[in-house]
């Protein structure tokens, strides 16, 4: 279920703000947004586990409070990464 290092370095590059960034909101959005893929992906295969079903809401969550976080003190980084990840329609 984990990502790759390379998986990451492919998702990640648009959205870093320097080489050794891990922290940021942008960095995390995208990291959060691949997991989410992959595990939406299990769970149509695996329709009765809810133990990860229980783990991909919570990442979604997370998600939403670090783009709402991204949105009031950064709105033009907001846009960016709601554009390059294709989240919001």
């Amino acid at each position: 279920m984990a990502l790759t290092h390379k998986q990451k370095e492919k998702v990640t590059k648009d959205v870093k703000r320097h080489d050794k960034d891990t922290g940021s909101p942008e960095y995390q959005v995208a990291m959060f947004t691949e997991r989410i893929k992959k595990l939406t992906s299990h769970l149509k295969k695996n329709k009765k586990d809810f133990h990860s079903r229980r783990g991909l809401l919570k990442m979604v969550a997370k998600r939403r409070k670090l783009l709402a976080y991204l949105e009031k003190t950064n709105e033009k980084s907001y846009k960016k990464i709601i554009k390059e990840l294709g989240l919001k329609g």
